[in-house]
């Protein structure tokens, strides 16, 4: 009797089972699915993840000051640090000369350089409508080195830099709110107050607000609006270097080199600052942690939902047991027409196989399922690992063969004549 006749003798025996078949294979179902739901989920939140994060630019280099003193000046310690409010003198900042000197001297590599600088939050009221903006200072690169969408007119370009222009950029929430739609909001003035002095401005563009993961109403979001960062520092009275900014390499850049280079440049002007350097960070090795922390959580959370599946072999062991007994007449008369040791083992081991392989798929099938319906309610796109389908359906039937095992060679050792006297 070959491999294929076997198996058809065991799905004859399945269907002569159904109900206990399904019970047996019901452990290896729950098994496969639950690491199949449980992977699936673990990798629609790294991708998404990963995604939200190259938005924003992962290879992007946050220059940023830091006290020479710090006992840890890690790129750790100097990513939170940029966000911390900190006094600074006109000498200690980075002056838009550096600047400039850093933009000639890396022009091949540098694609864009966004400076920025914080002003005020405001409510603008215009016409019994009102909403309330971040000022933001801003200078033309800001566009690209954060992703903004425009939808209607400009960004603040170099001349209004120069010219200390008294135009800004909204985003589509707020003309919405305040004049109807984005286009009615193009050439529109706003009072602004700017450090006591109250100005008015233009609106010269509309940019795309992303309201993705908001819990809030629209007329409850504060978005940003952006100004030219010379009109800022001009009203505000803030100085005229900067304790950080972000740099865009282009593409082809070496980001680890380019990173260090970077860093080495605007150390060399701290030399003999006694207080105050220079360090310079990315957001790609957080992202290659945060994704390892994720894939071994996952891997970890599916390794424990896999128990149940020695579980279920322990079952395809016991249903086994129960079967052979049951057919202990059928084995002695196998064996007096002349079948070996061996033809019974496989037929039983085969068997064993192939209700773990039935499970292993339906399990499967219910996993890809349960995955994509639990990745669809968080919001992630679904990505369901081949590798893991793959390996889970092996795994399963590498399960019928080590429970299968014991009752098959328990099968083959019968003693003929024994076998056929068992009542």
């Amino acid at each position: 009797m070959n491999i294929w006749d076997n198996i058809l003798l065991a799905l004859q025996s399945l269907r002569v089972n159904k109900m206990r078949a399904l019970l047996t294979m019901l452990g290896i179902i729950i098994g496969i699915s639950a690491v199949i739901t449980i992977v699936t989920l673990g990798n629609s939140m790294t991708s998404s993840i990963t995604d939200s994060m190259s938005s924003f630019g992962i290879q992007n280099v946050n220059v940023s000051l830091v006290d020479k003193n710090s006992t840890n000046t890690s790129n750790q310690s100097t990513s939170i640090r940029m966000f911390s409010k900190q006094t600074y003198s006109d000498e200690d900042l980075i002056s838009n000369t550096m600047i400039d000197e850093y933009r000639t001297a890396f022009a091949k590599d540098v694609k864009a350089i966004s400076l920025s600088e914080n002003a005020s939050q405001a409510k603008i009221t215009e016409n019994q409508n009102s909403a309330t903006v971040n000022l933001i200072g801003v200078n033309p690169d800001y566009l690209v080195v954060n992703n903004i969408e425009l939808i209607t007119g400009r960004f603040i370009n170099q001349d209004d830099l120069d010219q200390e222009r008294l135009i800004c950029t909204v985003s589509d929430e707020f003309a919405t709110d305040v004049f109807g739609s984005s286009a009615n909001a193009i050439g529109q003035t706003i009072e602004i107050s700017l450090n006591g002095f109250s100005k008015t401005f233009t609106i010269a563009g509309v940019y795309h607000y992303d309201t993705s993961g908001q819990v809030l109403s629209s007329s409850s979001i504060t978005t940003d609006c952006y100004l030219p960062i010379t009109t800022v520092k001009k009203y505000t009275n803030a100085q005229d270097g900067y304790s950080s900014f972000t740099i865009m390499a282009n593409h082809d850049v070496d980001s680890t080199t380019f990173l260090n280079q970077t860093k080495s440049f605007f150390q060399s002007y701290y030399t003999l600052n006694d207080s105050y350097t220079v360090s310079a960070s990315n957001m790609e090795s957080m992202l290659e942690s945060m994704t390892s922390m994720l894939s071994t959580i996952t891997l970890a959370i599916a390794a424990i939902a896999a128990i149940s599946l020695l579980v279920g072999g322990i079952g395809v062991m016991n249903i086994m047991l129960v079967s052979i007994t049951e057919r202990t007449r059928e084995i002695g008369t196998r064996k007096a027409l002349g079948a070996t040791n061996r033809n019974i083992r496989l037929q039983f081991i085969v068997e064993s196989m192939v209700i773990c392989l039935i499970g292993g798929l339906i399990g499967l099938s219910l996993g890809v399922i349960l995955g994509s319906f639990g990745s669809s309610l968080l919001g992630y796109p679904a990505k369901t690992s081949i590798s893991a389908c793959i390996i889970s359906v092996l795994f399963s039937m590498s399960i019928g063969v080590f429970f299968g095992y014991y009752p098959a060679n328990k099968a083959a050792k019968m003693d003929p004549i024994d076998a056929l006297r068992y009542e």
